[in-house]
């Protein structure tokens, strides 16, 4: 007499859920699209800004290597530089660079985060339970969970942190009114 053995199917209850995972990561800029116009080397003994001499070297400097690029402009030495300078800069780097930013190479970064978090298409997310994964490799600014939970709660049905298989509830749209 045959033996049958009756074998319990597993059911993975997150993905019939519908519940949608955002990983921030996905939208942190590459360390190689972004690169630094230092001031520091157009100044005189890294410490004074000479207009025609600041004009001439940026008529000669390599404005191809920042071509498609992110650019921030800072000043790295402790020096007084007047606005004007980064302005004249931002106008060589305007027709090659992707997108030109005064401050870090950090601070670019988040910006950057920023925008793309901005431009998330919010049709992908409406009345849909939404978790922005909490945990990964990659380091997340705390602003970025603030601007997607801005971006995101007026269209998601729900906003959770963390897995899909243990999160935070953080928003849930009010049932409406029948």
């Amino acid at each position: 007499m045959p033996t049958f053995v009756l074998m319990d199917v597993i059911v993975n209850k997150v993905a019939e859920s519908g519940i949608i995972t955002l990983d921030l990561a996905d939208y942190i800029p590459r360390d190689e699209e972004i690169m630094l116009f230092d001031l520091k080397p157009f100044l005189f003994r890294e410490m004074i800004l000479r207009e025609k001499d600041y004009r001439a070297a940026l008529q000669q400097h390599d404005w191809a290597q920042y071509a498609g690029k992110n650019v921030a402009i800072q000043c790295t030495v402790d020096a007084i530089v007047p606005v004007w300078a980064y302005m004249l800069a931002a106008v060589y780097l305007e027709p090659v660079a992707a997108y030109v930013y005064f401050g870090s190479t950090g601070e670019l970064k988040k910006e950057l985060l920023q925008k793309r978090i901005a431009a998330i298409d919010l049709a992908e997310y409406t009345d849909k339970r939404v978790v922005i994964k909490g945990c990964g490799d990659t380091p997340i600014p705390d602003s970025a969970y603030v601007a997607v939970t801005y971006h995101l709660r007026p269209v998601a049905k729900s906003l959770m942190y963390g897995e899909p298989c243990s999160t935070v509830p953080i928003y849930k749209k009010p049932p409406t009114a029948k």
